[in-house]
């Protein structure tokens, strides 16, 4: 398998899951900031011009968190990335559909692409005060989920009950997110940042991308 990935962007969670179940995988730095998603060459792998991209050992292409995460899973159930009783796994895709589609499609896309919400048109100085109004609503938007998400972890340790899933990996690289720009986080929502900053695949992760 091989893996595109970019420096801070959310393929941190799917690198993260390729380590926890240890199968064989190429991992390609590109540079996204630069625009190396939007080049003829990168297109032609993923029309979508995104990471992560996972090509599979048979050739073929997978595209979006939730997918590849669930087919890592799926397809490595020794490894329990999904729970096995309906309950847990329905509290599980709730967590990651929350965390893909709001704190990270919602919040904090706004912060780092404030462009893309802004309206068209606009001198340098409006731009400028719009932009900082839609970072500060993108912020507000990952404070408020970040709130919503932090009671149920002070009932469990992980976002679906005892064991590390999918959903978790997608959880700290929003975390890790916030802990870069100094967003304080909830503390049962700190507490999970920590508890899995500190699994072997985390860390090993996090030293290959040059993080500590």
């Amino acid at each position: 398998m091989k893996l595109y990935w970019g420096p801070h962007t959310c393929a941190l969670g799917i690198q993260i899951l390729l380590e926890e179940v240890g199968r064989p995988y190429e991992a390609e730095q590109i540079d996204v900031a630069g625009g190396a998603t939007h080049t003829p060459a990168f297109l032609r792998i993923n029309s979508k011009g995104k990471v992560p991209t996972l090509i599979r050992d048979d050739g073929s292409v997978l595209t979006e968190f939730g997918a590849i995460a669930t087919w890592l899973a799926r397809t490595n159930t020794q490894k329990a990335l999904i729970p096995d009783d309906p309950d847990s796994e329905a509290r599980m895709i709730e967590v990651l559909e929350y965390v893909e589609g709001t704190v990270h499609g919602q919040g904090f896309s706004r912060i780092f692409a404030p462009a893309r919400y802004a309206p068209p048109g606009q001198a340098n100085d409006e731009n400028a005060t719009a932009h900082a109004a839609i970072k500060k609503q993108g912020k507000e938007i990952v404070e408020q989920g970040f709130a919503l998400l932090d009671e149920p972890l002070g009932q469990r340790p992980f976002a679906a009950g005892a064991r590390f899933s999918i959903a978790d990996a997608a959880l700290f690289y929003v975390e890790r997110w916030a802990s870069t720009l100094h967003i304080k986080l909830p503390s049962n929502i700190a507490a999970h940042y920590e508890r899995v900053r500190r699994r072997p695949s985390v860390t090993k992760v996090l030293k290959m991308w040059n993080e500590s």
